[in-house]
């Protein structure tokens, strides 16, 4: 296909990349990048030898070819453009745990409205403007969940370097960005590449709390506390350990990074965290409906799980802090909630809590449990508390 531009005038595609350049602010766009559409071919070998060693998440696009190659996805594909946005990394007045009252707390990328949702407008208005200027033109967006790999595509695309701790860093926003990408078929002059700044800092890969950046760029998912706050089952007792508070993600890495001091951004209002949302109180979470998880956390990434992986993660907490006031609703759970991850997961809190009502539910739970799993965690808890009450001697 010939693509003529609307005005009739010769294409200058250069010239095209520059005034959507200058245009990108207006549109809800913090940085614009373009890139070559040819295959990603050394994120390919990279990409096979991680899942060998067994590292993937398992929320990846499964067909690593449509990871890495955009003629797997777009019939033609000229020109892939890179977008970043930015967000907040502090909140105004955040609450307060307190005794009785401990709360928990949601990674920034989930805090305001969901990112998908925020970028996915900006990608249509990118397009439409793109339209208006070249109407046979065709594109394809995604954001996160499509194919394509997009720390790769932000990176080729001079969006950002990519990080010691995987993320993509940008020399003005920090690492604190949203990433998107657009294939299309306009021929756009590729950037060049932002040069590497980590230097010899390691200072992401010493912070990580499970050891899951395993070295510069290189991460095991599944130790990572962000994919784990996200998994649904039982949590192994070292990875629960780690979790701490953390009901949805971990900014560890992100926040020890040099490039990240004193960057806070919010332009956005729709990105913005609203306080009691991503710093909630534990216990209320334990028994929210699913009308009511939806009505509270529905606009944000953190819900696109469901409610069960939050309460887990909720009790996990109760359990961190050993907020001996939330064992009558722990036992509650332990002995009448449907759920084996639950359930095992409050007798683990419990065991963790100790005390004698914590006990006694241990015991009656042991009476009447017929889950593998949650019988494993029951006997661990209890004999967690054995050890408490009775310490060895010397």
């Amino acid at each position: 296909m010939t693509l003529r531009l609307a005005s009739g005038r010769e294409p200058d595609w250069a010239a095209l990349k520059e005034e959507i350049r200058e245009a990108a602010p207006s549109l809800g766009i913090d940085k614009i990048g373009f890139a070559s559409a040819e295959p990603f071919t050394e994120l390919k070998e990279r990409l096979i030898r991680h899942r060998e060693k067994g590292y993937e998440s398992g929320f990846e696009e499964p067909d690593i070819d449509k990871r890495v190659d955009p003629r797997r996805l777009f019939d033609d594909p000229r020109s892939i453009v890179a977008i970043a946005v930015a967000y907040p990394s502090k909140m105004d007045n955040p609450p307060v745990s307190e005794p009785g009252a401990y709360r928990g707390i949601i990674s920034r990328s989930s805090w305001g409205r969901d990112y998908h949702r925020v970028l996915r407008e900006r990608l249509q208005r990118l397009k439409a403007f793109i339209l208006e200027r070249v109407p046979d033109a065709k594109t394809e967006a995604m954001v996160d969940t499509g194919a394509l790999a997009d720390r790769a595509v932000a990176e080729r695309a001079g969006i950002g370097w990519s990080g010691k701790n995987c993320s993509i860093i940008t020399p003005e926003w920090g690492s604190w960005v949203y990433l998107g990408e657009m294939i299309t078929n306009i021929p756009f002059p590729p950037d060049k590449p932002v040069t590497d700044q980590c230097g010899d800092c390691t200072l992401c890969i010493d912070a990580c709390p499970t050891g899951a950046l395993v070295g510069p760029g290189e991460l095991n998912a599944k130790r990572c506390i962000s994919f784990v706050t996200q998994t649904k089952g039982f949590v192994e007792d070292e990875l629960k350990r780690k979790i701490g508070n953390r009901l949805y993600g971990c900014d560890t890495c992100q926040i020890v990074c040099p490039k990240n001091k004193g960057k806070n951004w919010t332009h956005h209002a729709e990105l913005r965290p609203e306080p009691e949302n991503v710093k909630p109180l534990l216990k209320p979470l334990l028994h929210m409906s699913n009308k009511q998880f939806r009505e509270r956390f529905g606009h944000m990434a953190a819900s696109w799980r469901g409610k069960t992986p939050i309460q887990r993660n909720a009790i996990i907490a109760l359990g961190h802090f050993k907020d001996r006031s939330a064992v009558p609703e722990l036992s509650e759970l332990l002995l009448g909630d449907p759920r084996p991850a639950i359930r095992g997961t409050a007798a683990w809190a419990l065991g963790r809590i100790g005390g004698a009502a914590a006990a006694s539910a241990i015991e009656e739970a042991l009476r009447q449990e017929q889950d593998a799993g949650v019988l494993e965690e029951l006997r661990k808890a209890a004999e967690t508390i054995r050890r408490e009450e009775n310490p060895p001697e010397g």
